[in-house]
């Protein structure tokens, strides 16, 4: 009878004592006093050992990264890649301008190709272009009078549908109506232009990551496989570039 009674008072000296001796810390944490019988740990401390788990964790994760980003340099220079690729991405705008404008202006035979026996040079190096009237745009090639031909050629082959008329060391050169057919070629030809960047795109991945894989030998599997995923998201990267340029050229040129 007294060990059934010493055994129903024990839960209540326990709780009396916790209330005696609970020190600020166990106040502001909440945490009970474990009495006989019990085996369940504060959800609390629970909580905080699991943080500290995965906040270490982490802390190891990023350290490996650092490590394999340290070697990176050892293998390629990514900048370099990185620059090549967006090289391709800004040849790709300088044929759009170029080449698929509209409405044909002085400015837009500026940088026409003309070859020469003594090489290759831009239109506007070879002669002196201006507007005639509204319907046609003159070029004076008497500074460079035997590369007239040659001029006459590179207008004639250009994506400009033009049709130049020769007059001594004059050319001339109507500007074609802007037609349904000639938009049509424009965006044809726009399409060409982004197939032939990304052809060039490819390239530069594909050299770069055959250099990756020439360091297997020296370095772990992880981070030649680190390296090869970052080449392929800058690649991929311009890519979408490169597509969202030609949605827009195409609706600029389809109207």
């Amino acid at each position: 009878m007294a060990l059934n009674h010493l055994r129903l008072l024990c839960p209540l000296l326990c709780q009396s004592l916790g209330r005696q001796v609970r020190s600020p810390f166990m106040a502001t944490a909440r945490v009970p006093v474990l009495c006989p019988n019990t085996t369940r740990f504060p959800a609390a401390c629970t909580r905080l050992y699991a943080t500290k788990k995965a906040k270490a964790k982490a802390k190891a994760q990023s350290a490996k990264m650092n490590i394999n980003s340290a070697l990176v340099e050892d293998i390629i220079s990514l900048n370099e890649v990185k620059e090549d690729m967006t090289a391709v991405f800004n040849a790709l705008k300088d044929d759009f301008t170029r080449n698929l404008s509209i409405r044909t202006s002085p400015g837009a035979l500026d940088h026409i190709v003309v070859t020469t026996q003594d090489g290759k040079f831009p239109l506007n190096q070879l002669g002196q272009i201006s507007m005639k009237s509204s319907q046609s745009i003159m070029v004076n090639m008497s500074s460079f009078p035997e590369a007239t031909a040659a001029a006459t050629r590179a207008l004639k082959e250009s994506s400009m549908n033009l049709n130049p008329e020769v007059d001594g060391t004059i050319i001339k050169v109507p500007i074609p109506k802007v037609t349904r057919e000639h938009r049509e070629n424009l965006a044809k030809m726009a399409k060409q232009l982004s197939n032939k960047a990304k052809d060039s795109l490819r390239k530069v991945r594909s050299n770069a990551v055959t250099q990756v894989k020439k360091a297997k030998e020296e370095h772990s599997e992880d981070t030649i496989r680190l390296i090869e995923k970052q080449i392929q998201q800058m690649s991929d990267n311009i890519s979408v570039d490169i597509d969202k340029q030609l949605a827009a050229k195409t609706k600029e040129l389809l109207g």
